[in-house]
C-alpha cells in the first residue's frame, strides 16, 4: 500500500480585542506547538508580538517572565515542555550580520523559535519539512489587533 503524503496548510485571520487575547492566542499555540516550530513574527513597533510570545512561552510551560530581546538578540526560556527561543532581529540588517549572530542554528530549533522582524531574515529559511508559521500583525487601532497566521 502506497503512503500519501498531506501538506496541510494553516491559515486564519483573528481579531484581538486586547493584549491578553493576543497572549491567549500565543498560548493555545505553545500548547500545540511541536519541537522544531519556527514562528516568523512581522508587524510594526507596538503590533503585539511580544506579547503574543508571552501567551506562547505560558502555552509551553516556561515560566520566566518573557522581555523582548531588543539588545540581546535572543533570549532562551527553558523548563516548560519545549525550550522557546525568541529572537529580535530588528537591530541586524545584513546578511554578514544574520550570519554572524548564528541565524541559522535558530532555523531548525531544538524546541520553538519565535522571530520578531522577520522580515529581516532575507533569503534565510528553515530546511524543507520544518514547520514554518508566519504571523503578521496589524494595528486596528489602540487596543485592536489583526492576527494573521500563514504557514505549515
Amino acid at each position: 500500500m502506497l503512503a500519501a503524503r498531506i501538506h496541510l496548510t494553516l491559515m486564519a485571520t483573528i481579531i484581538s480585542h486586547s493584549p491578553e487575547a493576543t497572549a491567549a492566542l500565543g498560548e493555545r499555540l505553545g500548547g500545540a506547538a511541536r519541537r522544531g516550530l519556527v514562528l516568523a513574527l512581522r508587524g510594526d513597533l507596538g503590533a503585539g508580538k511580544t506579547q503574543f510570545v508571552r501567551g506562547l512561552a505560558r502555552g509551553l510551560g516556561c515560566a520566566s517572565r518573557v522581555h523582548s530581546p531588543t539588545f540581546t538578540l535572543v533570549n532562551e526560556y527553558g523548563g516548560g515542555r519545549l525550550t522557546l527561543f525568541h529572537l529580535d532581529l530588528y537591530r541586524l540588517e545584513t546578511p554578514e550580520q544574520l550570519a554572524s549572530a548564528g541565524i541559522e542554528t535558530y532555523l531548525q530549533p531544538d524546541g520553538v523559535a519565535a522571530i520578531e522582524w522577520a522580515e529581516r531574515l532575507g533569503n534565510y529559511r528553515p530546511p524543507p519539512g520544518t514547520a514554518w508559521v508566519t504571523v503578521t500583525f496589524e494595528m486596528i487601532n489602540k487596543t485592536e489587533r489583526r492576527i494573521r497566521l500563514d504557514g505549515l
